[in-house]
């Protein structure tokens, strides 16, 4: 009877230990994930990142989660930043804030995105498109490839690295 007890009370004392290993592996996935923070723009508090004094050479890249173009290139865009050094990469997230921690981060984990993301909060396309290039349908992909002296614009997907460093180069080689 001695020996139940023992084993019961052991059994007791183990049953929270184990819960409590995997709640703290919950709580660090979670601190994992809110340690990585998409901040979120207006146009006139984002408008700034399309323009640089720099001779660095800047990427901004407008796309949405629901976009299949948009996702199959983000590995491309990824890769050529890793590849270039003198190279900003900012991926520009069309998708809603409130989807932010739910469904945004969790897709970009997924997929293995770490480059820079912001989210533009700016719901009336038309007030703000023109202002990024008056020749833009709105339509995204949508990916501006600038520094300080050249700028291009391109209304579609890159098909593979080679496809961007030429336009890259065209760009910044005019």
């Amino acid at each position: 009877m001695i020996k139940q007890k023992q084993f019961l009370l052991l059994f007791l004392f183990l049953i929270p230990l184990f819960y409590g290993c995997k709640n703290n592996t919950e709580k660090a996935d979670t601190t994992e994930q809110a340690n990585r923070t998409i901040p979120v723009y207006d146009f006139e508090t984002f408008e700034h990142l399309l323009y640089t004094e720099e001779n660095k050479t800047y990427i901004v890249n407008f796309w949405a989660m629901w976009c299949a173009p948009c996702v199959k290139e983000m590995p491309i865009l990824q890769e050529y930043e890793k590849n270039n050094p003198n190279v900003n990469l900012i991926l520009v997230s069309m998708d809603f804030p409130e989807d932010i921690d739910t469904k945004l981060i969790p897709f970009l984990d997924k997929k293995g995105i770490n480059a820079k993301v912001v989210l533009l909060d700016a719901p009336d396309a038309n007030s703000w498109i023109d202002k990024v290039n008056p020749n833009w349908s709105g339509s995204i992909p949508y990916t501006i490839i600038f520094n300080n002296k050249n700028r291009s614009y391109h209304e579609r997907a890159f098909e593979n690295l080679k496809d961007l460093e030429t336009e890259v180069n065209n760009t910044i080689n005019k």
